[in-house]
C-alpha cells in the first residue's frame, strides 16, 4: 500500500475500497476484515493515533483508534463498519477504486468507507488543531451481519458521551430508525394423496390464511403506530416454503416473517402480536397448527432531535453553510447499540443509501470532502479545542 497523507480522506477511500473486505458470514470464503483492519491500523498510526486492534471474531478484528486528552473534556466516538457485502452481478469493478466524473466507484464506496474515511480524516484534522477531550474512532467488523463487532466494542467498555454512525445519509442529520424482528411461522398440515381430500389437510392453504390474517393487522393495526421521522411499522414475508408435489397434500409449510418496529417497540410486543393473529385465524380453522418461533432481532434507535450531539451537528452544518436536513434512517445501523449502551448516537456521512449493495455503487468525492468539513469542527466544538 502506498502512504496515506496525514488527514487525505479521498486517498484513504481509495485505499479501503480497493481492500476486498466481503463479510465471511454473508459470502463463503470471503476474506472477512483482516486486511482492511491492518491497512486502517498502519495508516491511523502513521497519523499519530493511538491505535488498537481487538478480535470481534477470530481473525477479524475492531480498529479503535483515538485522539485528545481523555477525561479533559466531552468524549465523541465516531463509529462505522468495514465489512461489505457480496458483489456478484455489479456492473463494474468491485474493488478497482476507479474515478469518473468526480465519482469514486465500488463495493462499500458508499456503504460505507466513505464515512470510515471520513471520520478518519476528520479525527486526524480535529486532533491536528488541538482537542481537549478525546475522539474514539472505532472501525468496526460484521455490521452487514449481526453487529458482532459494535456488540464487542460496548460489551468491552468503550465509551463516550455522544456518537457520529457515519453511515450514508448525503449529509442529513438521522437521528432515529426502525429495528426488526424474525419469526418463523410453521404450520403443520397431514400428507395425503391428492385425490385423498378426506385424508389431507392442506399447510400451505393454512399458511395462505395466516398471511392474509396478517396482512388485514398490518393495514389495521401497525399503520397506527407511527414515528415522526419514521412512518409507520411495517411487516412482511421474507420466504415460503412447503410442499412436495402436485399430488400430495402439503405435510409443512414455513413463514419467514420481518416486522420492522418503531422506536417503543419491544420483540415480546411482536411475539404477541403474531400470535394474537394465529389464535385468530384458529379460531375460524380449528384445524390449524402453527407454532411462531423467535428467531433474531434488532433494536430500533431513537434521539431527539433536539439532543446536545443533533444540536451540535446542526450548529457544525451551519456553520459550513450546509443546509440542515433532519429525517428519519430507512435501514438498521449500529446506532441502535450504541443507543442501547448509554450513548447518544445518531447516523450522519457522505453517501447515498440507496446505492448500498447495488449492482452499481459510488460516491461522490465532493461530498466526502464537504463531510470531513463538518465532522472536524463537529469533534472539535464537541470535545473542546485544545490550548
Amino acid at each position: 500500500m502506498s502512504a496515506v497523507a496525514p488527514g487525505d480522506a479521498k486517498a484513504l477511500l481509495r485505499a479501503l475500497v480497493a481492500t476486498d473486505s466481503r463479510n465471511p458470514d454473508l459470502v463463503p470464503g470471503a476474506p472477512g476484515e483482516g486486511a482492511i483492519a491492518r491497512l486502517l491500523s498502519d495508516v491511523l498510526r502513521s497519523w499519530g493515533m493511538r491505535v488498537e486492534l481487538r478480535d470481534a471474531a477470530p481473525g477479524r478484528p475492531n480498529v479503535i483508534a483515538r485522539v485528545g486528552t481523555p477525561g479533559a473534556g466531552r468524549s465523541l466516538m465516531f463509529n462505522g463498519h468495514i465489512d461489505v457485502v457480496a458483489v456478484d452481478g455489479m456492473a463494474h469493478s468491485p474493488f478497482d477504486a476507479e474515478v469518473r466524473d468526480g465519482k469514486l466507484y465500488g463495493r462499500g464506496a458508499s456503504d460505507m468507507k466513505a464515512g470510515v474515511a471520513t471520520m478518519c480524516a476528520a479525527a486526524f484534522r480535529a486532533a491536528a488543531k488541538g482537542l481537549s477531550g478525546e475522539l474514539v474512532v472505532a472501525c468496526v467488523v460484521d455490521e452487514e451481519f449481526k453487529s458482532a463487532g459494535t456488540k464487542a466494542l460496548v460489551e468491552s467498555g468503550v465509551r463516550a458521551d455522544a456518537a457520529i454512525v457515519t453511515e450514508p445519509t448525503g449529509l442529513t442529520i438521522m437521528p432515529a430508525h426502525r429495528g426488526f424482528t424474525w419469526v418463523t411461522i410453521d404450520c403443520r398440515g397431514r400428507a395425503a394423496h391428492g385425490s385423498r381430500y378426506d385424508l389431507g389437510v392442506d399447510a400451505i392453504l393454512h399458511a395462505s390464511y395466516v398471511m392474509t390474517a396478517l396482512a388485514d393487522f398490518e393495514r389495521e393495526e401497525l399503520t397506527t403506530h407511527t414515528h415522526p421521522l419514521l412512518g409507520h411499522a411495517s411487516m412482511h414475508a421474507g420466504t415460503i416454503t412447503g410442499g412436495a408435489g402436485w399430488s400430495t397434500y402439503p405435510e409443512a409449510c414455513r413463514l419467514e416473517i420481518e416486522r420492522r418496529t418503531l422506536p417503543g417497540e419491544s420483540t415480546q410486543q411482536v411475539l404477541d402480536e403474531i400470535q394474537g393473529v394465529c389464535n385468530r385465524v384458529r379460531q375460524r380453522e380449528p384445524s390449524l397448527r402453527a407454532t411462531v418461533q423467535y428467531v433474531f432481532s434488532q433494536l430500533p434507535s431513537d434521539v431527539a432531535v433536539d439532543a446536545p450531539i443533533c444540536r451540535a451537528l446542526s450548529d457544525a452544518l451551519t456553520i459550513k453553510g450546509e443546509t440542515v436536513r433532519v429525517a428519519g434512517m430507512s435501514a438498521w445501523t449500529d446506532a441502535a447499540l450504541l443507543n442501547a449502551a448509554g450513548i447518544p448516537a445518531i447516523c450522519f456521512g457522505p453517501g447515498d443509501m440507496t446505492l448500498a449493495h447495488a449492482n452499481s455503487e459510488w460516491v461522490e468525492l465532493a461530498e466526502v470532502d464537504r463531510a470531513c468539513e463538518v465532522l472536524t469542527d463537529l469533534a472539535l466544538a464537541w470535545c473542546g479545542a485544545g490550548a
